[in-house]
């Protein structure tokens, strides 16, 4: 009994120490992208108190103020409802999501399998920890390799990783791949394991217009609440000339979505980049219709219920030719869109938080 409770004390300090040094990293992040905004707009002592009294009233407690100078700086728009990036990541978001799943979950070579029956994105090969599966079907590295001798236009991308890393158009003729001239089994060993080839989407017009050469996304991130579904935001991500992927990590820009599916008057780009009002199509931003945008909003909603270890799931969708949404992929372990007017849950952010605060934080404090 003695040696437990010296384990457990032990396992306390050291989630404590982990959460504080990471709250230092996130903290860190935001601060030296904040120094590099050609506006920076410091808080007045009124918005100051409005911020504390806010998270007061909630949580009991005060929040740092560095992100909601940043959004202020960035955006021109001061809110109370800001959410500071380490109090989301290491307080909000694991009472929300089962954190030790968060992983498992968001393993893209699974997707069709939790979501079986869906309208998502085709895949073609998988590996998964080493072990290949062409057409849902087991198969040996050598037949993957023969089975996949002549593809064009299909996406091959890292299964694990996020922000657009390692994503890229691959066409493969008798063998031989468009990426530096290698053949397709040293594509899989630079690969190593853990990755996926899925079929390229044909986007609707109407976002393909916003840039041809990328499938253009809509991260819509839904909170479940009991047996409601709420919408935090969503927004559009816009890929640049030339690129495949839309994300602002991998250079592209995004701006928000309105419930009625249209776009604001800018979007952002990198963390510093200025507001972009044209898409590099030439394509004005403000007012903006996309096509389905009710329809993907039903959409995400049907999902979530599949999912009930997250309340908070970020869900990628684009719009088919005929109109209908397809899912590209979700993401359990969200982050906070900085293109979000109002970063953080828009008009329920309050709600949200009172409903979290409560639980019991999964990260630190485990599951059960």
């Amino acid at each position: 009994m003695f040696i437990r409770r010296i384990m457990s004390f032990a396992s306390k300090v050291v989630a404590k120490y982990y959460k504080h040094q990471r709250g230092k990293v996130l903290t860190k992040s935001i601060t030296r992208n904040f120094k590099d905004l050609k506006v920076r707009r410091k808080l007045t002592k009124a918005q100051k108190k409005e911020v504390n009294d806010f998270y007061i009233s909630m949580i009991g407690k005060k929040v740092p103020l560095y992100c909601h100078e940043f959004f202020y700086s960035r955006t021109g728009i001061f809110t109370k409802e800001y959410i500071p990036k380490d109090f989301y990541s290491l307080e909000l978001r694991p009472r929300a999501n089962v954190f030790k799943f968060q992983e498992a979950y968001d393993d893209k070579n699974i997707l069709d399998i939790i979501l079986a029956g869906e309208n998502v994105v085709h895949t073609i090969l998988k590996n998964i920890n080493g072990y290949y599966y062409f057409e849902g079907k087991p198969v040996s590295e050598a037949e993957a390799i023969t089975l996949c001798q002549n593809m064009d236009n299909v996406i091959i991308k890292p299964s694990m990783k996020t922000q657009g890393t390692g994503v890229k158009l691959l066409t493969i003729s008798n063998g031989k791949t468009n990426i530096n001239d290698m053949t397709i089994g040293d594509l899989f060993k630079q690969y190593n394991h853990n990755f996926i080839i899925q079929e390229c989407i044909k986007q609707h017009k109407d976002l393909a217009a916003l840039n041809p050469t990328s499938v253009n996304t809509m991260r819509i991130l839904t909170y479940r609440s009991g047996m409601e579904i709420l919408i935090a935001y969503s927004v559009i991500r816009i890929g640049r000339k030339g690129q495949i992927t839309d994300n602002q990590c991998s250079g592209g820009i995004s701006t928000t979505i309105t419930k009625d599916g249209k776009l604001l008057r800018e979007a952002f780009g990198g963390f510093s980049e200025d507001n972009v009002k044209t898409t590099d199509t030439g394509i004005t931003l403000e007012g903006y219709q996309l096509p389905s945008y009710d329809k993907a909003i039903e959409f995400v909603k049907r999902l979530h219920m599949r999912l009930p270890y997250f309340n908070l799931i970020g869900w990628d969708v684009s719009i088919e030719e005929n109109g209908e949404p397809i899912l590209i992929e979700y993401n359990t372990n969200v982050g906070l869109s900085q293109s979000a007017i109002c970063s953080g849950m828009g008009e329920n952010t309050e709600r949200i938080i009172r409903e979290l605060w409560p639980r019991r934080n999964t990260q630190f404090e485990g599951y059960v």
